[in-house]
C-alpha cells in the first residue's frame, strides 16, 4: 500500500514499505497517565468514557505527547470499548479495577447489541478526529494521525467475561463449545469495528491500527478462526472503502502465529511484542511488511543503560526494511518522562539508512 503523504511522513513511508533514513517512532499509550498534563484535563471528566467522548479533552490528551516529545505519530486517545457501549451494552471503567460490562454470554443476549446506534453514540469520536488533523498541521513536522480499534476477538473477551480476565474461560469455552453462536457475536463485532475504522478514515486518521490484545491465549486453530479470519474481513473492507490507507496488527502474544497473521492478513504493518525474537521477526515477518516495536515497557520504566542497550538492538535488527519504533505494549503509568526523552533523543541519533 502506498500513501499520497507517503513522500512526507515517515510513518507513512514505513507503512509503504520504504526504509526511512530515521526510524519513525511513537509508543502505544503515549498520551495517559505518565503525563501530567494528562492527569490534569483527566480530573475535568466525571469518568473515563465521558473523557473519551468529550472532544475538548480527547483532542489534548491526543496531542500532548506529540507536543513534549514530537512524535511521528499521534493516535487517538479513545478505548477499544467504545464499540460494546455504542452498542448499547452497558460499559463502566471502575477507579483501582478496570472495566466492568454487563456480561453477554448467550446467542440470545446478543439481541441487546443495537448496531444501528453505533455512529450517533460514536459522533464525538469523529469530531475529535476531525479536529486533531487540523491541529496537527499547526505543530512543527510531519506527524500522522492513527484511528484504531479493538479487534472483534479481544473486544469479544470483555463483552462476555464482563471485564478483563486471567484466562478467558468463559469466552473461550463459548468459542470451542458453539462456535456458531460465539460466531454470531464475532460478526456483529467485526460489521461494528469494520464501520467505525471506515468512518474514522473519513473524518482524517491517516492510518489505523487494529488491537487483538489477548489473540495469544488461543490454540493455532482458534487462532485462524477467531483473529486471523475476523481481521481479514475488517481490512478487507477498510480496503474497499480507503485502498490507501495503511493498516497495521497487533495480535500481541501470538509467538511464531504472527507468521501466519502477516501472510494471511495482508497488513501493512506489524506491531510486535516485546518477546518475539529480533532476529526472528527480521528475517521472518519484515519481508511481507512494516515492523513495528517492541522495546519492553518495562525496560521503558527502569531506563538506564539496560534501557539504551534494548533500543540499540532493536534498531540495529530492523536497520535492512521498514520499520517503525514503538514499545511492545503500552507505556506503563510509572514511567519518567526523561526515560521516554531519552528513547526519542536514541532513536532520532540512529540511521537505518
Amino acid at each position: 500500500m502506498t500513501s499520497k503523504n507517503a513522500d512526507q511522513k515517515k510513518l507513512l513511508q514505513a507503512l509503504a514499505g520504504e526504509k526511512t533514513e530515521i526510524p519513525a517512532l511513537w509508543l502505544m499509550r503515549q498520551a495517559g497517565r505518565h503525563l501530567k498534563e494528562y492527569m490534569e484535563i483527566r480530573a475535568k471528566a466525571k469518568n473515563f468514557l465521558d473523557f473519551c467522548y468529550t472532544p475538548d479533552l480527547s483532542v489534548e490528551a491526543t496531542l500532548q505527547p506529540v507536543r513534549r516529545y514530537g512524535f511521528d505519530a499521534a493516535i487517538l486517545f479513545s478505548d477499544i470499548l467504545v464499540i460494546p457501549d455504542a452498542l448499547g451494552q452497558h460499559v463502566e471503567f471502575v477507579p483501582g479495577t478496570g472495566p466492568k460490562l454487563e456480561a453477554i454470554s448467550t446467542v440470545e443476549e446478543l439481541g441487546k447489541l443495537k448496531p444501528d446506534r453505533l455512529h450517533d453514540h460514536l459522533a464525538p469520536v469523529y469530531e475529535a478526529i476531525g479536529r486533531i488533523r487540523e491541529e496537527l498541521t499547526h505543530l512543527p513536522g510531519e506527524t500522522t494521525l492513527i484511528g484504531f480499534a479493538g479487534a472483534p476477538w479481544t473486544v469479544a473477551t470483555y463483552v462476555v467475561e464482563g471485564g478483563g480476565s486471567k484466562d478467558y474461560q468463559k469466552t473461550r469455552k463459548w468459542a470451542y463449545g458453539a462456535p456458531e453462536e460465539f460466531g454470531a457475536l464475532i460478526n456483529i463485532l467485526v460489521d461494528a469495528t469494520s464501520e467505525y475504522l471506515i468512518r474514522q478514515i473519513d473524518s482524517g486518521v491517516e492510518a489505523v491500527q487494529i488491537f487483538d490484545s489477548w489473540a495469544g491465549v488461543l490454540s493455532p486453530g482458534q487462532f485462524d478462526r477467531w483473529v486471523i479470519e475476523p481481521t481479514k474481513k475488517i481490512i478487507g473492507r477498510i480496503r474497499e472503502a480507503h485502498p490507501n490507507t495503511p493498516i497495521i496488527g497487533f495480535p500481541r502474544g501470538a509467538g511464531l502465529l504472527y507468521q501466519r497473521f502477516v501472510q494471511e492478513t495482508d497488513v501493512d504493518g506489524v506491531s510486535i511484542d516485546a518477546t518475539v525474537p529480533l532476529a526472528w521477526a527480521a528475517e521472518n515477518l519484515q519481508n511481507h511488511c512494516a515492523v513495528q516495536g517492541n522495546l519492553d515497557n518495562l525496560a521503558l520504566l527502569t531506563g538506564g543503560p539496560a534501557m539504551e542497550a534494548e533500543i540499540a538492538h532493536i534498531l540495529a535488527a530492523f536497520s535492512d526494511g521498514p520499520f517503525i519504533f514503538n514499545l511492545g505494549h503500552g507505556i506503563l503509568p510509572e514511567t519518567p518522562v526523561p526515560h521516554v526523552e531519552r528513547l526519542a533523543e536514541l532513536v532520532r541519533g540512529a540511521s537505518i539508512g
